[in-house]
């Protein structure tokens, strides 16, 4: 791992030109929409360039002027870190210069960034101290099918979230999405037409995509495919005279794990004339450099076979990948306000979360998808996933509405309400803890430091009544042991095992 420069290896396996991407047909009408319109919505598939190139499109727009920057949110630390060193190295800068990144830990930023990608947790404590965000001139919330899935139609309600009730009159239908030429139209209505020219924003879709996934199911289930050696044969076998990269989609850590260790002994034992191949884990647990492991070309005769939780399912984009392996399972965190205990359970995937899946394949040639479930089961899956606000615990999230001044959390506007016995527990949870009064206000000072750190409100309690106990260093260790999330314990796979492994694959490539 030592010989790894996060800052120079980083090169896309297969970089595609800017101009070739489906967006760069589109990008005067963005900036047009952007410049027209408060919010602009913009849907695309896998790959059309949405999340590297707007952000580039608004600078050279001079959106950056006067000292202001863009901020692009992503869902996961993983998309930030890597989508800023592609943008990056697109712009011809080093990290952390024009374009940047701002991660929990990690503060990739200078006084000269002007495009910053950051999470979303991060945007809402600098919305804590600047509730108005006014050091940015346009904010971009990326994957945002992560909430709102079902694209056009949900899409709308999304719209009508940021207008007044006098605003909305009729809901658009779903092909209202306008392309380039409705614009040509559109741009001489709305100089005649003040209703037209009073709407809070538009929807623009970017057609088009770039090559052919053919879907492939089992014709019976089967309860566990991977792991057997002919699904390790296959595996090798299949395509042999080719190089393209192989994406496993399976449900957590240690299923990868397992997974990865089963390759790599396979792989060790294989002829050295033979195909290489490079079994390589990607979930939220590694670390920044172990995760950009997969982005790093393979060595000639070497095939890269990348097993990845969800994360790699919108987040990120790997290039080169021709064939995806789609467990049909997903690790998701649902909370019983009962008990008040969150647990991670497998559970089957969604129609959405399928065709994202599906996506990764297939950017620069056809590619195929295996999913290793009926087409049956396919069809009885549900149509998206159950947003995270009607499965968590809400504290955190109420706590955080309090801080910002929205004193009325019964009627927010959420775009999809979570249910009444979460928020009743949230706000029974924050009372306890005394974050809340009786009148739900949020308390001064305890509940407005509580909102300030970091952490889980139970956790935040604790740390401000450490030192009335005389256990401040201890509550540190343990809060900052529980703030890394995952596994803070190595076994011999985790650093020098793994590192090993990958330095045999790439002895054995040259």
């Amino acid at each position: 791992m030592a010989d790894f420069d996060l800052s120079s290896t980083f090169i896309p396996a297969l970089h595609k030109p800017s101009s070739l991407l489906p967006i760069a047909q589109h990008r005067e009408s963005l900036l047009y929409l952007i410049e027209t319109y408060p919010v602009t919505i913009v849907i695309g598939h896998t790959g059309s360039g949405k999340t590297t190139q707007i952000p580039q499109y608004l600078e050279q727009a001079g959106w950056c002027a006067d000292g202001k920057q863009i901020a692009v949110t992503q869902p996961r630390r993983v998309a930030a870190t890597t989508v800023a060193i592609r943008v990056a190295e697109e712009v011809g800068c080093e990290v952390g210069k024009e374009v940047g990144y701002s991660i929990r830990f990690e503060d990739v930023t200078s006084a000269a960034t002007k495009i910053k990608f950051l999470t979303d947790g991060l945007l809402l404590r600098e919305a804590l101290v600047d509730p108005l965000l006014s050091r940015y001139s346009v904010i971009m919330v990326d994957e945002a099918h992560e909430t709102i899935t079902n694209a056009t139609l949900q899409a709308e309600d999304f719209l009508d979230f940021f207008s007044d009730d006098s605003e909305v009159e009729s809901k658009p239908k779903p092909d209202d999405a306008i392309t380039l030429d409705d614009l040509i139209a559109q741009g001489s209505d709305s100089a005649n037409n003040p209703k037209n020219s009073g709407k809070i924003g538009q929807i623009i879709s970017l057609e088009g995509r770039m090559y052919a996934v053919d879907i492939l199911y089992l014709e019976k289930s089967s309860r566990r495919l991977f792991g057997k050696k002919p699904s390790i044969q296959y595996l090798i076998s299949i395509q042999r005279n080719r190089m393209e990269i192989f994406s496993f989609f399976l449900t957590g850590r240690e299923e990868i794990d397992k997974a990865v260790q089963a390759i790599s002994e396979r792989a060790a034992s294989l002829h050295p004339r033979s195909q290489a191949l490079m079994p390589l884990p990607l979930y939220a647990g590694l670390s920044t450099e172990q995760q950009m492991f997969v982005f790093e070309p393979a060595q000639e005769n070497t095939r890269k076979v990348i097993f990845s939780t969800n994360i790699a399912e919108a987040s990120v984009t790997i290039d080169g990948i021709l064939y995806v392996v789609d467990c049909g399972f997903v690790k998701l965190r649902a909370y019983n306000p009962i008990t008040g205990i969150e647990t991670l359970t497998a559970t089957p995937i969604s129609k959405a979360s399928a065709t994202q899946r599906s996506g990764r394949a297939g950017r620069t040639k056809p590619g195929k998808c295996f999913r290793l479930y009926t087409e049956s089961n396919f069809q009885h899956l549900e149509e998206s996933t159950v947003p995270e606000i009607q499965r968590s615990n809400l504290a955190p999230v109420i706590l955080q509405l309090k801080a910002l001044g929205i004193d009325n959390i019964v009627r927010f506007p959420f775009l999809t309400s979570p249910p009444a016995e979460l928020v009743i527990r949230a706000l029974e949870l924050l009372y306890s803890l005394g974050a809340l009064d009786t009148y739900a206000k949020l308390t001064k000072p305890l509940g407005t430091r509580m909102a300030e750190i970091a952490v889980e409100p139970m956790m935040a309690k604790t740390l401000l009544s450490a030192g009335s106990f005389n256990c401040l260093s201890e509550i540190l260790t343990i809060a900052a042991m529980t703030s890394v999330g995952g596994n803070i314990f190595y076994n011999d796979y985790d650093e020098k095992g793994y590192g090993d492994r990958q330095k045999k694959i790439r002895s054995r490539g040259r």
